[in-house]
C-alpha cells in the first residue's frame, strides 16, 4: 500500500483519509486552517437528492451515495466516538400551483424504479407531515431520501474515527508518497490563475442557525431555501449564491431576507431565536459536477474538489472512485468528472 498525503481537512479530504485507511493506506492529512476550517465548518448540510427524471451518472451516483451514507456515518461515530449529526430524516417541499402538482406527481411514479423502491417521494397535505410548512397548494413533496449531517459536527466525527485509526492532521509536513488536493474553493482559484482561465470559481454562502427544537422532523426546500433541523436541538437555514462579495466570511444584510423568509414558511419557526450568522466560499467547477482525477496544475499529484451543492453527498463517491484509481489501478471516473471537463 502506498502512502498517502491529503491536503484539505474538510468534509472530502477527511472521507477520502477515511477510505484510504480502511484499505490499509499509510495517511496524513495537511491543513494549516485546522479541521473544518472552510465550507466544511458550516452549519446547513441538507444530503438532498436530485429529481428522480432525466437520470444520468451524475445523479445515479448520487443516490447511491445517499443510499450508503448512512453505514458510512455508524461506522465513523462507532469508530471515533462522536456524532455527526446524520439522519435520514427525509424532506418536505411545498407546491406552488396545480402545474407543480402535476409535475411532482409525474416524478413520484419514476422515483419508484429509479430510487430502487427503497425509497418514497410521495404528493400528500401538508398536514400531514410535521412541522407544518405554508404551501399555496395545500400539498407538498415528502421524501425519505433526503438526509442531513452537521458539517462541523461530521468533521469533527470524521477526525476522531481517523485519529483512533492512527491518522493524524497537521498544520505542516512535506508530502509522503501521493499526494491529493481536497482545498476547494483555494484550489479552484489557483488553478485558475495558473492556467488563465476560469476553471471554477468561489461562491459564497451565508446561512444561519436558530434555536429551535425540531429534532428529528424533515428538512424544508423552498423557492430556494434549506430549513434543516439538526439533532441538537438547531434549525440551520441557507444559503445565498453569491458570486461577488466583498468580504468571504462576513455575514451581512442578504442573510435576513432568508431568515424571515425561513419564519414564513415555517411557523416553528416565528420566534426562534438566531444563535448563529455564518459565511464562507464554497467550490464551484466550471462544469458544477466533482472534479476527481490527476490534478492538471500539480504533476503527479490527484484532486478530489467541486460539486457545487451536492459536494457533502458526494464527497464519498469521490473518495472511492480515488481509492480505485491509486490503489487498484481502476479508473471508474465518468467522463464529466474528469478534471479535464471543466478544462
Amino acid at each position: 500500500m502506498p502512502e498517502i498525503t491529503i491536503r484539505g481537512a474538510g468534509i472530502t479530504g477527511l472521507i477520502c483519509a477515511w477510505m484510504f485507511a480502511q484499505r490499509g493506506a499509510s495517511v496524513q492529512v495537511v491543513d494549516p486552517h485546522g479541521v473544518g476550517a472552510g465550507a466544511s465548518g458550516g452549519i446547513v448540510g441538507a444530503l438532498a437528492p436530485h429529481v428522480p427524471e432525466n437520470w444520468n451518472p451524475k445523479k445515479a451516483m448520487q443516490f447511491a451515495a445517499l443510499d450508503e451514507a448512512e453505514a458510512l456515518w455508524v461506522e465513523v461515530e462507532r469508530v471515533g466516538g462522536l456524532s455527526s449529526g446524520y439522519g435520514r430524516t427525509g424532506r418536505v417541499q411545498p407546491l406552488p400551483d396545480a402545474a407543480a402538482v402535476d409535475l411532482a406527481r409525474q416524478r413520484a411514479k419514476t422515483a419508484k424504479d429509479l430510487w430502487q423502491g427503497k425509497y418514497h417521494w410521495r404528493v400528500v397535505p401538508a398536514d400531514e407531515v410535521a412541522p407544518h410548512v405554508q404551501s399555496p397548494t395545500g400539498l407538498v413533496i415528502h421524501d425519505t431520501l433526503s438526509a442531513r449531517i452537521h458539517p462541523r459536527q461530521a468533521c469533527a466525527a470524521l477526525a476522531a474515527a481517523l485519529s483512533a485509526r492512527g491518522v493524524s492532521v497537521v498544520a505542516d509536513a512535506p508530502t509522503r508518497g501521493v499526494e491529493i488536493w481536497a482545498t476547494g474553493a483555494a484550489d479552484l482559484q489557483e488553478m485558475s490563475n495558473a492556467l488563465g482561465k476560469p476553471i471554477g470559481a468561489p461562491i459564497k454562502g451565508q446561512a444561519a442557525l436558530l434555536r429551535a427544537d425540531m429534532r428529528g422532523a424533515p428538512q424544508i426546500f423552498t423557492d430556494g431555501l434549506h430549513i434543516v433541523p439538526h439533532a441538537d436541538g438547531t434549525v440551520a437555514i441557507g444559503s445565498t449564491t453569491e458570486r461577488e462579495f466583498d468580504n468571504a466570511t462576513e455575514t451581512d444584510a442578504l442573510l435576513d431576507p432568508l431568515i424571515e423568509q425561513a419564519r414564513t414558511a415555517c411557523q416553528s419557526l416565528s420566534d426562534a431565536r438566531v444563535i448563529e450568522r455564518w459565511a464562507g466560499l464554497r467550490p464551484r467547477a466550471r462544469s458544477r459536477a466533482p472534479m476527481v482525477g490527476p490534478h492538471p496544475t500539480r504533476a503527479g499529484a490527484f484532486i478530489a474538489n467541486g460539486g457545487f451543492k451536492i459536494g457533502l453527498a458526494m464527497a464519498p463517491v469521490m473518495a472511492k472512485m480515488l481509492t480505485a484509481l491509486i490503489l487498484d489501478g481502476a479508473d471508474t471516473i465518468p467522463a464529466d468528472f474528469k478534471p479535464e471537463a471543466s478544462l
